[in-house]
């Protein structure tokens, strides 16, 4: 199993240290979350919390994810990057795919692309873009990115978004990013099996592994493909202990790496727990 880390934004001047040191520490790979805007009251049910209420501050500062990942990029050579999960239906398709292929190239195409269609309500209204149609929206936005990373996208009149014929999308990452697909719904699940894999997400504090397992199963018995299944498990900053006893019980469910939130003071103590039991 392969082992990544959430990069902390909770104190901007340390992000670059981090990231270095996530690397020299070896970890696998840096993931950054993403939101464009935030509520100063959550109202949204939160899918991944047992009483669905966010896990964070609402002044926390995001930073936009391909900016942070750019950076990261710009101090690291070995490191995978990934976005776990990047909300795609607020973005425009054909900017977006033009600035992780960018990224991918520059940096070394090491870049994963999680998206899902996101939770958070008052966020589509600030954006004005409908929150009801955010699942149909993204099964064509991911069609949109993936051709644009042909470098020549073919023509196409959709529903959300068109595009005419004879446009060029450079630079072409040399391999496109891998996309994996965020979501618990059985529809984000059938999403995720025609795309490259599955992102869960997990409270530690409620973690139930046969629910994991369940979803995984799910994804690689109606995929083409064998995917891949990353777990993003937040709330485990400061509790590496408890997470490397849960390796081999995730493992056996079929999570094939698992995302960790550590403190920047805790990341190689927190990486030698976990290296030992994998």
């Amino acid at each position: 199993m392969r082992i990544g880390v959430k990069l902390p934004t909770d104190r901007p001047e340390e992000v670059v240290a981090f990231a270095r040191a996530a690397e020299e520490i070896g970890y696998d790979s840096l993931w950054v979350s993403d939101h464009v805007v935030m509520p100063r009251e959550i109202r949204s049910h939160y899918p991944f919390a047992a009483d669905g209420r966010a896990t964070w501050p609402a002044r926390m500062p995001w930073f936009d994810a391909v900016v942070l990942l750019s950076m990261a990029a710009a101090v690291t050579s070995r490191l995978r990057l990934g976005v776990a999960v990047l909300v795609a239906p607020l973005r425009q398709p054909v900017v977006l795919a033009k600035q992780v292929a960018s990224l991918a190239v520059l940096g070394g195409d090491r870049v994963t692309l999680g998206a899902g269609a996101g939770w958070l309500a008052e966020e589509y209204a600030a954006l004005g873009v409908p929150f009801a149609d955010r699942g149909r929206r993204l099964d064509e936005w991911l069609a949109v990115v993936r051709d644009c990373w042909s470098g020549e996208p073919a023509a196409r009149r959709g529903r959300f978004y068109d595009l005419p014929d004879g446009v060029l999308c450079l630079p072409a990452p040399g391999r496109p990013p891998p996309v994996l697909v965020g979501g618990v719904s059985d529809a984000a699940l059938r999403r995720a099996a025609r795309h490259d894999g599955w992102v869960a997400h997990e409270d530690l504090r409620t973690l139930d592994v046969d629910r994991v397992a369940a979803g995984a199963a799910r994804v690689r018995a109606l995929a083409t493909d064998p995917p891949r299944v990353v777990l993003r498990l937040v709330g485990s900053a400061g509790r590496a202990g408890e997470v490397a006893r849960r390796l081999p019980a995730l493992a056996a469910a079929g999570v094939d790496e698992l995302v960790v939130d550590v403190a920047a003071g805790q990341a190689r103590a927190a990486f030698e727990l976990l290296e030992g039991e994998r």
